[in-house]
């Protein structure tokens, strides 16, 4: 049985690996996998573009996204005016992104977790939601 939330990843060369196990870990939720599709060196902007707008769009519930540092998918997401994207490397503050910030693209730097924290991580980030309160009076100031 499918869980309701649908998630778009994608990810560039230095998360292809991650995004691969993430992809297997979600397997009762709805996920498209936006690429890339291989260790060979690609532009992270070309993979994080399409999952922000998909989210953005309303086409997927959540988005994930995955390059060596997250900070290049990360600057790139938070383009689109719809998108909350948040760093996150440890499971505290995957929570914390989605309860107090309503994230809406969680950014894992490959490089700097392991596998299991990476889970760890989506688990988190997928299991939490936004507080609202006091939280979305500043959310709601985030866009120009």
């Amino acid at each position: 049985m499918n869980n309701p939330i649908s998630i778009a990843i994608g990810g560039d060369h230095a998360g292809f690996e991650y995004k691969s196990i993430l992809i297997e870990f979600l397997k009762e939720y709805t996920v498209k996998d936006f690429g890339t599709y291989s260790t060979d060196s690609v532009d992270y902007p070309d993979f994080a573009h399409p999952v922000a707008s998909a989210v953005e769009n309303e086409e997927f519930d959540l988005g994930i996204l995955i390059c060596g540092s997250a900070n290049g998918v990360a600057i790139t997401a938070n383009k689109h005016q719809g998108i909350r994207a948040a760093i996150c490397w440890n499971g505290e503050l995957a929570e914390l992104a989605r309860s107090h910030n309503n994230a809406n693209v969680l950014c894992i730097p490959a490089r700097f977790v392991s596998t299991e924290l990476a889970k760890e991580i989506t688990f988190k980030f997928l299991n939490s939601t936004f507080e609202g309160g006091r939280h979305a009076n500043r959310v709601n100031k985030i866009s120009c």
